[in-house]
């Protein structure tokens, strides 16, 4: 009861106060495997539904950016807005030519509120840090000045969803919606309308079909090549900027990635370091583990640090993450364990590489959204990393050198250790078949006439 109380408060906090607080709200409220139910369950409805703007500053936006009213550039527009979050509120309409389209609109006032929040927030961790000298949250408010202007600038949106398109165009499951650029301006974007259900909606997948563990698996290669191969991650995967639907047309699964306003862009030396981790971490490779640890900043920490990226507890990552799931035991350990290493915690997210930020929210909100879906810590989500650290690394090597027999040799040992991974997934398979046949044959035994 407690929980819920408090819950409700830190819900209206975050509505009352809006932009920088909401953002807040919506990372807290995706964190199903750190936070208690009743947190995560009252702070979803920020994902999608925080407060709107009226259709009279909605309009005035609009005639202010595009010089026209709604009437003029719109056969229709609906008043109600699909979806309502920190920063700005998305309306469908119909263009004159038939087309139907999202209209993204920001808050009127989130400009002007999002310097007076960052302010606050930095009185706030002045006054902690004078309350509790062990607790370094500077960086947050470093961050929050950094990200917020990029996140309110929607031309810089559009040339990312455009980006991230093309880098991704391999991927024929993933749907980036298309920019209408003669329509757009700072605070304006339209877009190409694609309808879905959230990704943490497993009623939605059941009604429309639609296979859970493989909106999982296409999740974890989208995140796994942004990160690993071309280091430019979208950062902000709460469910409501990711939606699944079926393709018209094929009825295959598709994921449609939104909102583009925070990307990290990874320098190559971190990439590579936290790839080499990454490996070490799946293969488990402890003294591989220290080490790039160690190189991205995590000093003796590093078994904190080891358990922050996965979210297991130091006893699964010595006996190897991709070895068993998480039980509810090892989920209850790490929940009551958080609160006693928040000063560690503090200490070590304000000594690692300011791009590691970024990256540990990401991790977070997709841990969420996996949690949500019952699919945590697949050996096949595991795999998936795996092969693209290999590309990754492989594809460093080949550039930088000059030697042909030297890229043939770097090109056999990439295919080498990615056979290496699918034969690895095919014995898991075929365990998987073996148990399955196993617990069949036992229902046969236990239940001959029903079977």
């Amino acid at each position: 009861m407690v929980h819920l109380r408090s819950a409700r408060r830190l819900c209206e906090l975050c509505c009352a106060n809006r932009g920088t607080f909401i953002k807040v709200g919506q990372h807290l409220g995706a964190l199903d495997y750190l936070l208690p139910e009743e947190y995560t369950s009252t702070l979803k409805v920020l994902h999608s539904q925080a407060p709107q703007s009226s259709m009279q500053e909605v309009r005035q936006v609009i005639r202010e950016d595009l010089g026209k009213e709604i009437h003029d550039l719109f056969q229709s527009f609906d008043d109600t807005p699909l979806g309502t979050a920190s920063l700005a509120q998305v309306h469908k309409a119909v263009l004159h030519d038939g087309r139907t389209v999202a209209v993204k609109v920001q808050h009127p006032k989130v400009r002007a509120q999002s310097s007076k929040d960052i302010l606050l927030m930095e009185v706030l961790v002045l006054a902690v840090k004078q309350l509790f000298p062990e607790f370094e949250f500077m960086w947050l408010v470093d961050e929050a000045k950094k990200n917020l202007p990029l996140e309110l600038d929607f031309l810089k949106e559009g040339r990312n969803a455009e980006k991230v398109s093309q880098m991704l165009k391999h991927f024929d499951f993933l749907k980036v919606p298309r920019i209408h650029w003669d329509l757009s301006t700072e605070r304006v974007l339209l877009m190409e309308f694609v309808d879905g259900g959230q990704v943490n909606d497993r009623d939605y997948m059941e009604r429309n079909k639609i296979d859970v563990n493989e909106i999982s698996r296409h999740l974890g290669k989208i995140y796994s090549e942004m990160i690993f191969v071309n280091g430019f991650v979208h950062c902000d995967p709460h469910p409501g900027n990711v939606l699944v639907r079926k393709r018209p047309g094929t009825g295959k699964a598709e994921i449609v990635l939104l909102d583009h306003g925070l990307y990290q862009v990874l320098t190559e030396e971190f990439r590579l370091n936290y790839c080499h981790l990454w490996q070490s971490l799946i293969w488990t490779d402890m003294k591989r583990v220290k080490e790039y640890s160690q190189r991205l900043g995590a000093g003796d920490l590093y078994p904190l640090f080891a358990c922050m990226l996965t979210a297991r507890s130091w006893d699964s990552v010595n006996r190897g993450i991709s070895q068993a799931p998480v039980t509810a035991t090892e989920d209850l350990e790490i929940r009551n364990n958080a609160g006693n290493y928040l000063p560690q915690i503090s200490q070590l997210l304000n000594h690692v590489p300011r791009q590691m930020l970024l990256i540990l929210k990401t991790n977070d909100l997709l841990r969420g959204i996996e949690t949500a879906l019952g699919t945590r810590a697949s050996a096949s989500s595991f795999l998936n990393m795996s092969r693209c650290c290999v590309r990754a690394l492989a594809e460093h090597k080949k550039k930088n050198t000059c030697s042909f027999f030297r890229r043939t040799q770097i090109s056999f040992s990439e295919a080498f250790n990615l056979w290496q991974i699918n034969l690895h997934e095919l014995i898991l398979c075929v365990k998987g078949l073996k148990l399955a046949d196993r617990v069949l044959a036992l229902l046969c035994w236990l239940f001959p006439a029903a079977l």
